[in-house]
């Protein structure tokens, strides 16, 4: 699979007293580079859910290395670890503006029928298109 990029500065107030960015602030990034991902590729998770399908998280792992820290550029490295099928994992490799490896992170998310609430495969058309890129 392949990887995108999501690049962005840390702003003041998602970081702590030390000025590191603060541990509940990486699910937002990790899910925003995922949302960005999907789009790159031509996927919306408007589009997902006008066909009746969304994507709940039901992992989420993260490994801290080093910190950021205020006003570091980072740049989010997110690739698709196997093809979806009922579920879809992300990982993610955080870098700051040195290109040195702060965070490392992974999301298991589940592919649900929105009118049945119930987990299904990964729709095809979705599918074609990630398996495309």
């Amino acid at each position: 699979m392949i990887t995108k990029n999501y690049s962005f500065r840390v702003k003041y107030y998602e970081t702590d007293k030390m000025q590191y960015v603060h541990h509940s602030n990486y699910a937002r990034y990790f899910e925003t580079a995922r949302i960005e991902y999907l789009r790159e590729v031509g996927i919306s998770y408007k589009s997902m859910e006008d066909m009746g399908v969304m994507l709940p998280v039901v992992d989420l792992k993260t490994t801290f290395k080093k910190p950021a820290k205020y006003d570091d550029f980072l740049t989010i490295k997110t690739a698709i670890k196997q093809t979806p099928d009922v579920k879809i994992i992300f990982t993610y490799k955080v870098y700051n503006q040195h290109d040195e490896l702060l965070t490392t992170g992974e999301s298991t998310l589940v592919f649900v029928d929105m009118q049945r609430n119930r987990p299904i495969r990964c729709p095809e058309n979705i599918l074609k298109t990630i398996l495309n890129q």
